[in-house]
């Protein structure tokens, strides 16, 4: 059993940055793939970046590329993600997820992959 919490949301202006973190319990966090996602009111969750067991290679949506990382320490059982240049359309409530050695970019974006959720933390993002 893993257990995901979220930190790091906020309500901030165009232009500006956010670090989300997620900290997960149980001593086998480097054997999991981790994912973040996103979704905003009335819409689909949808895939936003994630990074693999193993070598943490690293995947993000074209809609966040370049300005979006997302990062992971293994020591601390937490995975980042660095947002900057934020925009309105980042606004969203923000899911961390771990699934159980994920690593191919497939697997990683593919929600249904992912066994265990955080609650999520709100980001909004202001023009």
């Amino acid at each position: 059993q893993v257990q995901l919490v979220e930190s790091g949301g906020g309500s901030v202006q165009a232009g500006d940055s956010l670090r989300l973190s997620c900290a997960a319990s149980g001593r086998t966090f480097n054997m999991y793939g981790m994912g973040w996602f996103r979704q905003a009111p009335g819409k689909e969750r949808e895939f936003v970046a994630a990074i693999s067991w193993g070598d943490s290679a690293t995947y993000s949506a074209d809609s966040v590329k370049g300005r979006f990382t997302v990062s992971r320490d293994n020591a601390k059982n937490t995975v980042y993600l660095e947002m900057n240049s934020l925009k309105p359309e980042d606004t969203a409530l923000y899911y961390c997820a771990a699934g159980w050695r994920l690593w191919t970019k497939v697997h990683l974006t593919t929600r249904g992959n992912y066994e265990y959720w955080g609650q999520g933390t709100q980001v909004t993002v202001s023009s």
